[in-house]
């Protein structure tokens, strides 16, 4: 048997991670510099099937679920268990060239290596290039991971349209495509699920750390709230007399950041988007719509904090004699990594001489619809200043390389040991 350590520091990934990504960018290649790569569109089309191409170039068995979710087999010697990586290959809008892509390319890669050194597995090691999960061109996300783990629903989609007034039954089987059956539930071959990523912020960077082994996915609380008061002539209106929207609101979302501040990591809160009406520069504003959005890795710390929150709110409304409406419309629970994966990866990564951190992931991703069904672990890789969703998207090739490493690693102790 070849010595994985050896193999795995001889690897030159640099130069053909960073080129296939380019290659795959050019699918969906967007005027202003960056991808938009958008869900069964001609783009996302010509992209999958070239994906498919080149899987079985490098000598996978590739095919397309019904839904459009592209998979290339190593087939192992047990079929009848699958260790499964991969991401998504759609994008934002005028997106980042990294962002899911890197995931699908470091997983065709990882197999072509795997079975040039170490041939056919005892079970199957799988890549697959999901659908879609931004959420980007029709107002539904993990349409791919919800279709592999039996979650996605005909009913969720049979009537949205995306912003053309393109619906998405229409756009599906105009790209060739339709729903699964929804009789034969999830996978049940799924053993494990590893997922590899850019990580979307700057803590690998800062630290000069190559590898992120996630061993949790933050929770997510989201809120729409609207603040009453009364609009009213900026010149002729008393300081004393006003009902201002805006000062209540600005007031709220000072003491919102102060109290996350002080409550410290892993705990973040941002104030991401504030409307004031009527927005006119000599009228005191009558109401102020502004969202809150609120992470953290604990599900009850979460709680605690927006209870907390919710609480100041009501008095700083009293206080301005405003009115306020809050509408809690997404309550996502943290999603934890499985720990048997997570120490397997890290042994890999210890093993191999790579350089690694556990850490926990503040953004969304498919592995946290894979994690309440199949032991599911992620990969990070730094981002240059933590730049995403942007033309600006950017990992270093070296970095690049060293993810792949970490997968080839995590695929061969999941793949081919007991």
């Amino acid at each position: 048997m070849n010595d994985m350590k050896d193999i795995v520091q001889n690897l030159d990934l640099a130069e053909e991670t960073a080129g296939q990504l380019e290659w795959l960018a050019e699918f969906g290649k967007d005027p202003k510099g960056g991808v938009s790569r958008l869900l069964y569109t001609k783009e996302w089309v010509e992209g999958q099937h070239a994906l498919k191409e080149w899987m079985e170039k490098e000598g996978l068995e590739a095919r397309f679920d019904e839904i459009g979710n592209l998979f290339g087999t190593l087939t192992g010697k047990n079929t009848n268990e699958t260790v499964l990586t991969g991401s998504h290959v759609d994008t934002v809008k005028n997106g980042g060239r990294f962002d899911g892509a890197y995931g699908i390319i470091a997983g065709i890669l990882a197999l072509k290596y795997l079975k040039k050194h170490f041939g056919q597995p005892l079970r199957n090691i799988e890549v697959v290039s999901m659908a879609e999960e931004e959420g980007s061109r029709f107002p539904y996300s993990f349409w791919g991971s919800k279709n592999i783990v039996g979650l996605a629903k005909r009913e969720d989609v049979e009537s949205i349209k995306d912003f053309d007034g393109v619906p998405f039954v229409e756009a599906m089987k105009k790209a060739g495509f339709d729903f699964r059956d929804e009789a034969k539930g999830a996978h049940k071959d799924l053993k494990a699920f590893v997922e590899v990523h850019v990580e979307q912020g700057s803590v690998l960077e800062t630290e000069k750390t190559d590898i992120g082994v996630v061993n949790n996915i933050v929770g997510q609380r989201r809120y729409t709230v609207e603040i009453t008061g009364q609009a009213n002539h900026a010149g002729t209106t008393p300081m004393g007399y006003r009902k201002d929207a805006l000062y209540a609101a600005s007031h709220m979302v000072h003491e919102i950041i102060s109290m996350a501040r002080k409550i410290g990591d892993p705990l973040v809160t941002t104030v991401g988007k504030i409307e004031a009406y009527p927005n006119i520069v000599n009228v005191v504003p009558g109401k102020t719509i502004f969202t809150i959005d609120v992470r953290h890795t604990d599900k009850e710390a979460i709680v605690s904090f927006t209870e907390q929150m919710t609480a100041r709110m009501q008095e700083i409304s009293s206080e301005h004699e405003v009115e306020m409406n809050i509408d809690l419309w997404m309550d996502e629970d943290p999603v934890p990594m499985d720990q048997t994966v997570v120490e397997l990866i890290e042994k890999q990564c210890k093993a191999n001489g790579l350089n690694y951190k556990v850490m926990h992931s503040g953004a969304g991703h498919d592995s946290q619809i894979f994690a309440p069904v199949v032991p599911t672990a992620m990969l990070f890789v730094p981002s240059l200043k933590g730049i995403s969703h942007n033309p600006a998207e950017f990992t270093e090739p070296a970095d690049l390389a060293e993810g792949v490493k970490a997968l080839i690693g995590a695929l061969y102790e999941l793949g081919y040991k007991e």
